[in-house]
């Protein structure tokens, strides 16, 4: 699989544009490279009853660098990504703006791109921790998420 090279606006539009929720919630792409991602969710508009940001808020932040690394090292002529399990454990309050990175090294890039190659799908794991403004962990997850072939049948 060879990667389809977005600039950042198109990434951004594709990512935060795309999904009503994540435009409405402020999310914003802060950095995007091959196998790098860093995103923002602003704690403004995203308060929860008590003051502090809303899980679905920490939630959406946490499940959407996936689609967005994706872009990032796959060619999304052929391949589509899809999430398939999310797990969040909320650590602390968030009462800031909060920040998430990815990262792919070049090896699981490969990885992901012969096994899809080869069966039409693959899997991959992305454990991310979320963060206040203070570098604090607010949240860690872990998403697994699936490489999908256009053009793959169920067996």
């Amino acid at each position: 699989m060879t990667a389809q090279q977005f600039d950042f606006d198109t990434v951004k539009k594709m990512t935060t544009g795309s999904i009503p929720f994540a435009e409405r919630s402020g999310l914003d792409l802060l950095e995007f490279s091959r196998g790098h991602v860093k995103m923002l969710m602003p704690m403004e508009g995203n308060q929860n009853h008590v003051g502090t940001m809303y899980a679905g808020a920490l939630f959406t932040l946490a499940e959407i660098p996936g689609g967005a690394i994706f872009m990032s090292a796959f060619d999304m002529t052929k391949y589509y990504p899809i999430v398939a399990e999310m797990n969040i454990k909320y650590l602390k309050p968030a009462t800031t703006d909060i920040t998430i990175e990815a990262n792919l090294s070049e090896e699981e890039i490969q990885r992901i791109s012969e096994e899809a190659d080869a069966n039409g799908k693959a899997v991959f794991n992305l454990e991310l921790e979320l963060k206040d403004s203070n570098d604090q962990v607010v949240a860690v997850t872990t998403g697994v998420y699936q490489a999908r072939s256009h053009n793959y049948k169920k067996k």
